[in-house]
């Protein structure tokens, strides 16, 4: 199955979305921060998908959504939020992650995320840039 890292504060909520994923066949790496998932990455770790939380100490979702998708563009992310505000912020994201989970879920409704994220193309999405092209002009 996938190879999936988890980022997640919430140290319950990490353990049981951890061992959800792994009765499903996945291999997990579960961290409490988007500072430690980054690093993980960084290490050279191979992944296919990122879940993570929007709301983290050290390095917020949206950050590391952000970051990975400009150093790793094929990488696959999944996110998920308790917070209104926050899913409205990732949702501007749309091109860059799969979707955002509202908290609370199910199991099974974390589990199917998880495999539609997977099944997905992710080279459909349009990678991030920080280039500033501007206006264009009409054609």
């Amino acid at each position: 199955m996938a190879r999936i890292l988890i980022a997640e504060d919430e140290a319950a909520l990490r353990e049981f979305i951890s061992r959800a994923l792994i009765h499903h066949g996945h291999e997990v790496v579960a961290v409490e921060d988007g500072a430690d998932a980054l690093a993980a990455l960084e290490k050279g770790e191979s992944f296919d998908l990122l879940l993570t939380d929007i709301v983290m100490p050290v390095m917020d979702g949206i950050a590391l959504a952000l970051k990975v998708t400009k150093d790793i563009p094929n990488l696959k992310i999944l996110m998920m939020t308790g917070y209104a505000a926050e899913r409205q912020r990732a949702y501007n994201l749309e091109m860059l992650i799969h979707d955002v989970i509202a908290k609370p879920f199910t199991l099974d409704e974390i589990c199917e995320k998880v495999s539609e994220a997977l099944a997905t193309d992710r080279t459909v999405l349009r990678p991030v840039t920080t280039k500033d092209e501007g206006l264009r002009p009409r054609k």
